[in-house]
């Protein structure tokens, strides 16, 4: 198998992690490495391992790509995947890791189960956000895993957030912001804020308004066909959030959000489940009389 291992952070834990799975599966594998590592390698091997740039296009025939550390990391991965149906391994080594796949000490188990074939995969859906003439501002990847953003800045007071699906007129959100989410980013920040809990694999987006000023406004699900435009009165500047890439904008700009025409793949194995993680890393439910119901 031909796969690249991606870190985020040169935090001791990712780094450790990455040459621990390379002493593991360098032997029977070709490894390409991300660069922030390679002075972290012993210099006698690096002559060994090919390295990348995850800012430079990546190589259509790898296999897997292996994000090593938390969510955020795979976060950042999508902007290296991009579109190229490249399959994604989660390898937690922060704190919650809800949409890593495994645990740092589970490597050498994860590799046997990929050997065997003992994996699906999961399609994510990605959101696309456009501003239309501003649309540089985001560098050329306009795509968010988790979810957009909107939110106020430099002021305490509301937004003014006008709401159009499909061209029909919804409602004007007087926030704090709003969050536009994908069932993957269910369980961040649109769940922090009361967000409804959504199965990564259904077909929807989620609405979700910051701090309404509106105590009958709520969440909305709406399906992930539709297409969503906002304006936002006045012409300050506010934050526009695309997953953990932050922009500074004009309120004038229009926004445009919709699914983007491609997934992200994730590798789920045969012993793991979204319910599962929501019981044992969201505690989902929790509840001493439910001690003795299996798992």
């Amino acid at each position: 198998m031909k796969i690249a291992l991606y870190i985020a952070f040169q935090n001791k834990s990712s780094i450790d992690c990455c040459k621990e799975i390379i002493d593991l599966i360098s032997e029977d594998n070709q490894l390409i490495i991300d660069s922030k590592v390679k002075d972290e390698l012993d210099e006698s091997k690096i002559d060994s391992f090919i390295f990348f740039d995850s800012n430079e296009p990546i190589d259509s025939d790898l296999d897997f790509v292996f994000a090593i550390g938390g969510d955020g990391t795979i976060l950042r991965s999508i902007t290296y995947v991009k579109d190229s149906n490249i399959p994604i391994l989660g390898v937690n080594t922060g704190r919650l890791g809800f949409l890593t796949s495994i645990q740092k000490e589970s490597i050498s188990d994860a590799i046997s189960q990929i050997k065997n074939k003992e994996y699906t995969f999961i399609e994510r859906t990605i959101l696309r956000v456009n501003l239309g003439s501003s649309n540089n501002v985001f560098a050329d990847y306009p795509y968010a895993l988790n979810e957009i953003t909107i939110q106020r800045k430099d002021t305490t007071s509301l937004l003014n957030i006008s709401c159009k699906i499909n061209g029909n007129y919804l409602t004007n959100y007087w926030s704090d912001g709003l969050i536009v989410s994908t069932p993957t980013g269910s369980t961040g920040y649109s769940l922090s804020n009361g967000g409804s809990i959504v199965s990564p694999e259904s077909n929807v987006i989620l609405l979700n308004p910051i701090a309404p000023h509106n105590i009958n406004m709520r969440s909305l699900v709406i399906p992930d066909n539709s297409n969503i435009k906002i304006d936002i009165e006045g012409d300050n500047e506010i934050n526009l959030s695309v997953d953990s890439r932050m922009y500074s904008i004009s309120s004038s700009n229009q926004i445009e959000i919709s699914k983007a025409d491609f997934t992200i793949k994730t590798i789920k194995f045969d012993d793991d489940n979204f319910y599962k993680r929501l019981r044992e890393k969201l505690f989902w439910g929790q509840d001493m009389r439910n001690k003795n119901i299996n798992n």
